[in-house]
């Protein structure tokens, strides 16, 4: 018997992360994701999925060397993004721009285990560096080198604006990076598997996660959040229009996950940021929408009794346009961030590979004739 989709059906098994859907728990190798959220860094968190443990003082300034060291970009590569016409959608670009990089990385076709951590950190350095400059390359402006004195979020947003950023919006990035940094095996995280259990290299590996993040029943969701907010407008109109959309039968983008029975956790704690970020610069309209809706959501699905709960994507949107990025540009922020557990994963698939050849159930016709040309149709 099939299962579409693959649900339900167990692919691997992973040290890396739990997602508990009935409770509404997040676990990446054994800490809680509220807990990183509130107490480690992004590169802590890379450390941890890679590594298998959060870093003493001292791994973590060794892992931070070097991903400082990385984040570079050759001229190549920035040459190719150049060439691209503006109208290409950024994570397009970013699929580009990362399978690319292996044609210049001399570890790229080894594929021992100390190369392959050695390439993990690279392409996690370098992917903030690429969505930033496929931003500003379309914009007719030059890329802006990375710093050596801000940590990876908050040189992200430095390369996408040209200015540092304060406290606030840099420990927002770093949030968000963690958050999206790992969740199991879904689409990409699966494709990425998929093609390294071929034995083909990192980079191919990230670069077929890339193009599954890109679709929007995956990555591609928080983008459509945003454009929804802006067709709503205003704080006033979200009942009527949720109401309207609901009616139409139309699915409301933000709400529902395939894996979560409950709230996905990362949601809240994007929503506090989404409050901290609305409560600094007194723009609290995207906010204040998303909250009627949320309002207007819970109500529609008491009566259904079918409760549906807001996912990462639903406050992420608020947050990152709050922050000056593009709507279209959001995507690549969850490409820069799950990189690090696309790679862990990667890793992981490898220490003890099987080719991945699941089965396809045969529903065509059978006992079919060759006719000449002249006969058929």
């Amino acid at each position: 018997m099939s299962s579409r989709g693959l649900e339900g059906v167990v692919v691997a098994e992973t040290e890396l992360s739990k997602i508990y859907g009935e409770e509404g728990r997040l676990v990446y190798r054994g800490y809680e994701i509220e807990d990183l959220a509130e107490h480690a860094t992004f590169e802590e968190v890379c450390h941890l999925l890679w590594y298998g443990e959060l870093p003493t003082r001292e791994q973590l300034a060794a892992l931070n060397e070097r991903l400082v060291a990385d984040r570079d970009v050759n001229s190549e590569v920035i040459d190719i993004l150049r060439r691209l016409p503006p109208s290409t959608h950024p994570m397009a670009a970013l699929r580009t721009g990362a399978s690319a990089l292996a044609s210049f990385d001399p570890e790229a076709e080894d594929m021992s285990p100390e190369a392959n951590q050695r390439k993990a950190i690279r392409l996690t350095a370098k992917m903030p560096t690429l969505t930033a400059a496929i931003d500003r390359l379309r914009n007719g402006k030059e890329p802006i080198a990375p710093r050596k004195d801000l940590g990876l979020a908050a040189n992200f947003l430095y390369m996408l604006s040209g200015s540092e950023p304060d406290e606030l919006n840099a420990r927002i990035m770093d949030v968000a990076f963690t958050l999206h940094a790992e969740h199991g095996m879904n689409a990409s995280t699966f494709a990425a598997r998929v093609t390294v259990a071929t034995l083909s290299d990192m980079h191919s590996g990230v670069v077929s996660a890339i193009g599954t993040l890109k679709g929007p029943l995956h990555g591609g969701a928080n983008e459509r959040v945003m454009e929804m907010l802006k067709a709503i407008g205003e704080p006033e109109n979200a009942e009527p229009w949720v109401r309207a959309a609901l009616e139409r039968k139309e699915r409301i983008m933000g709400f529902g996950h395939r894996v979560y029975k409950a709230l996905d956790p990362r949601a809240p704690i994007l929503k506090k940021l989404a409050e901290e970020l609305a409560a600094k610069g007194g723009n609290t309209k995207w906010l204040e929408i998303s909250e009627r809706i949320q309002a207007v959501m819970r109500e529609e699905m008491e009566k259904r009794g079918k409760p549906i709960y807001p996912n990462v994507d639903f406050f992420s949107a608020s947050v990152y346009y709050t922050l000056g990025i593009p709507s279209d540009l959001f995507t690549n922020i969850f490409a820069c961030a799950r990189t690090a557990g696309w790679t862990a994963h990667i890793m992981e698939q490898l220490k003890d590979n099987r080719l991945i050849r699941p089965k396809a159930e045969y529903v065509g016709p059978l006992g079919k004739k060759v006719q000449p040309i002249e006969r058929r149709g």
